[in-house]
């Protein structure tokens, strides 16, 4: 059913560990990600989005671990806690590919070069499926064909080396949806693919979502995706989830100093070189020696002592509209 939570994120805290050090890379996140609808979590570099993509699909590195938190998912027996599933256990392995797929960032390191992309295919189908050798190298071609590769029964004994960047793109996606999951993950999925690679790409991934369903959870740091794309959008900086709401709520009327930077920095169409672009100042803190409150506080323009009191509370902007700032309640546009 369209707008039913399939994952359900709460109070999520991932830390990694290297060289006797914390960094906290996911502090205290909490979104829905539901049927037929697109969230997209956007941030730059750092803040945390693919480490929380991972946290969901439990593909931490060994030196990283969820400290606290619930990530829950509504299967069709249930709902599961994943943050509570052994990250190589039976259940999650049954999981991944048949109820959550994941598109990954760099499809030429996601892919296994030594194998054919139609082999790929159907090892997922072979292990979530009851489908037979024949069935299953049918439904390989017949995904690729879905996709919009050409030659799909070619391609599909073809290796990724043998593949341009955008059909591997589409191969990933062949991959993910092959057993149709209800939930599928997109990490920045047109990552160094030229613009009508990219519109191809999302195109596919609108059409799943609107003819079978699909809950789809976008990772990026392209404002123009997110006004484009999404249903939701989740913004983060440092690990943390500074804005959220409707994508109409967020980027009519943003209500945090960092959203609105980020969308001060975006060129429009149409403005020619006259239009003023208003770059973020400064740069982001080191995760291993961060600010004592705000994680935003040393590079915004509003800084105040209190700033640096605490983490501000979470403060409700409108029923679908929940920001984290000190200046919330002074009006959406900071003043």
């Amino acid at each position: 059913m369209e707008g039913e939570t399939l994952v359900r994120v709460r109070n999520l805290r991932t830390y990694l560990y290297a060289n006797g050090r914390c960094n906290k890379a996911v502090n205290d996140v909490s979104f829905d990600v539901r049927a037929g609808r697109t969230l997209c979590v956007v941030g730059e570099s750092g803040c945390g989005k693919s480490v929380t993509a991972a946290s969901i699909m439990q593909l931490l590195p060994p030196l990283a671990r969820i400290e606290s938190g619930e990530i829950a998912y509504r299967s069709a027996e249930g709902e599961l806690r994943l943050d509570r599933l052994p990250r190589n256990g039976r259940a999650m392995r049954s999981l991944r590919g048949r109820d959550l797929g994941m598109i990954f960032q760099d499809p030429m390191t996601a892919l296994n070069p030594v194998y054919s992309i139609g082999f790929q295919i159907r090892e997922s189908l072979r292990y979530h499926t009851r489908l037979g050798a024949p069935a299953r190298r049918a439904k390989a071609i017949e995904l690729l064909a879905d996709m919009g590769i050409p030659l799909p029964a070619q391609r599909s004994g073809e290796y990724p080396h043998q593949l341009s960047g955008g059909m591997r793109q589409r191969a990933m996606i062949a991959m993910a949806m092959a057993c149709e999951p209800k939930v599928l993950i997109a990490d920045e999925p047109t990552t160094a693919l030229d613009v009508t690679v990219q519109a191809q790409v999302f195109d596919l991934m609108e059409r799943l979502k609107r003819e079978r369903g699909t809950a789809i959870m976008l990772i990026t740091h392209d404002m123009g995706v997110v006004a484009e794309l999404a249903d939701e959008v989740v913004v983060m900086y440092m690990g943390n989830v500074v804005e959220s709401g409707t994508v109409r709520e967020v980027l009519k009327s943003p209500a945090h100093p960092y959203t609105r930077a980020l969308l001060g920095s975006i060129p429009l169409l149409g403005r020619g070189r006259s239009q003023r672009l208003e770059p973020i100042r400064g740069s982001t803190p080191d995760p291993f020696d961060r600010p004592p409150g705000c994680q935003f506080a040393p590079r915004c323009p509003r800084q105040e002592p209190a700033c640096d009191a605490g983490l501000p509370p979470e403060v409700e902007v409108s029923a679908a509209h929940r920001v984290r700032c000190l200046f919330a309640k002074e009006g959406r546009d900071g003043r």
